[in-house]
C-alpha cells in the first residue's frame, strides 16, 4: 500500500498568466506558496476476490470492472496513462473541501500519479510530477486549467514560477532573509466562504477572454515579478504587498464574468474595513477560500467582522507531494 500527501496552495500574484493560451505567446509568472493542508491518497493492489476489479472512494464510491467505466476524470485519466494488470483500490481524504480554490484538483492528480508510480516501485521527482500532472489534466482529460497548481503541488515551498513561451517551466524558491518568511506567514488569513464552484467553468471564460484582457494579464505578470523583488529584499515592505494584492484582485475581477459575485465582494469589503490591506479570492473565482493580507494586530478585528465564516489556521511553505507510507506485499 502507498499513501501520498500533497499540499494545497495559496497563489499570491500572477494568476491568469499560467494558462497556456497566454504564456505560450507572452510568457507568464506567479508568486505563491503551499500550505500545511493536504490531499491524502491511499492506493493498494486489490485482491481478485470481488465482483469489481477497481474500487475508488472519494465523495462517492465507484466499483468498476474496467478503467473506462470510472467517472472520476483524474482517476480514469491517470489509470489510462499508467495501466496495471491488477485491480487497485484508491481512497481519497482531505484536510479541506474540494472546489475551494486551493488547487485541490491538481493536488489530487499529482498525488495519484505519485502513488501509482510508487506502487510500481518508481520514484518521481517534483519536476516530473508537475509536468506530468499538467499533461494529464490538459491533454489527457482535456480540462481547461492553468499550469501553476500542479507545479505548486509537486514542488511545495514559497516561490516564483516562470512559464516560458517555449513551454518550459522554471521553479525558483524565494530567497528570503531570516524571519521574513515568518512575517509573510503571519500576514495571511484564510476564510472559507461556504461557496463551492467548478473552477473549469470560470477558467474557460478566462481563456476565451485572453486576447481581450492582454493589458490586465501583462500587469499581473509584472506584479508577480515586482512582488518577488520586494519579498527577496533585505527589509520587505509588507504593507506594499497588501496594497498590491488589492490592486491585483481588482484586475482579476475584470478577467471574466463570475470571478466574483455580490456576496464575495461584500465579504472582501468587510475584511478591508476591518483592517486588511488587500486580499483575493483564491483559485479561478466564484467561491472557495478568501485570503486576506493584514498585519497580525488587525487579525482579531477581521475575524470578528467575518465571524460567520470558518477561519482556517495554516502555515505556508509546506513541502511538495511525497510518499508518507509504503508497505510492500504480494
Amino acid at each position: 500500500m502507498i499513501i501520498t500527501r500533497t499540499p494545497f496552495r495559496v497563489s499570491l500574484f500572477g494568476g491568469g498568466t499560467d494558462y497556456p493560451a497566454w504564456y505560450l505567446e507572452n510568457g507568464g509568472a506567479v508568486v505563491g506558496t503551499t500550505i500545511d493542508k493536504y490531499c491524502y491518497l491511499s492506493v493498494r493492489k486489490l485482491p481478485p476476490f470481488f465482483e469489481h476489479k477497481h474500487r475508488i472512494v472519494y465523495s462517492r464510491i465507484e466499483n468498476v470492472s474496467n478503467v473506462s467505466e470510472i467517472k472520476h476524470p483524474a482517476v480514469r485519466g491517470v489509470l489510462e496513462e499508467y495501466p496495471v494488470d491488477y485491480g487497485v483500490e484508491i481512497h481519497h481524504f482531505s484536510d479541506l473541501p474540494a472546489r475551494s480554490g486551493l488547487g485541490s484538483s491538481s493536488a489530487f492528480t499529482v498525488g495519484l500519479i505519485n502513488a501509482m508510480r510508487g506502487l510500481e516501485g518508481r520514484i518521481s521527482s517534483a519536476s516530473f510530477l508537475g509536468k506530468e500532472a499538467i499533461r494529464v489534466e490538459q491533454n489527457v482529460i482535456g480540462e481547461k486549467v492553468g499550469s501553476q497548481d500542479q507545479v505548486w503541488a509537486a514542488n511545495g515551498g514559497t516561490g516564483y514560477i516562470s512559464f516560458n513561451q517555449n513551454g518550459t517551466i522554471d521553479v525558483s524558491k524565494l530567497i528570503m532573509r531570516p524571519g521574513n518568511h515568518s512575517i509573510l506567514n503571519d500576514h495571511i488569513l484564510l476564510f472559507f466562504t461556504g461557496f463551492t464552484r467548478i473552477a473549469e467553468t470560470i477558467a474557460t471564460k478566462k481563456i476565451n477572454n485572453v486576447s481581450k484582457k492582454a493589458g490586465q494579464l501583462k500587469t499581473l505578470h509584472q506584479m508577480a515579478t515586482e512582488a518577488r523583488s520586494i519579498l527577496e529584499s533585505k527589509a520587505p515592505d509588507f504593507d506594499n504587498i497588501g496594497y498590491m494584492l488589492n490592486e491585483a484582485w481588482q484586475l482579476k475581477r475584470e478577467l471574466a464574468d463570475g470571478v466574483s459575485t455580490t456576496a464575495i465582494d461584500g465579504i472582501y469589503e468587510r475584511g478591508r474595513r476591518a483592517g486588511a490591506l488587500g486580499g483575493k479570492l483564491l483559485g479561478a473565482g466564484g467561491g472557495g477560500f478568501m485570503m486576506f493580507f493584514a498585519p497580525p494586530h488587525k487579525h482579531n478585528a477581521i475575524k470578528a467582522a467575518l465571524s460567520e465564516f470558518i477561519h482556517v489556521n495554516c502555515n505556508i511553505g509546506s513541502e511538495g507531494s511525497k510518499v508518507v507510507s509504503y508497505e510492500h506485499y504480494e
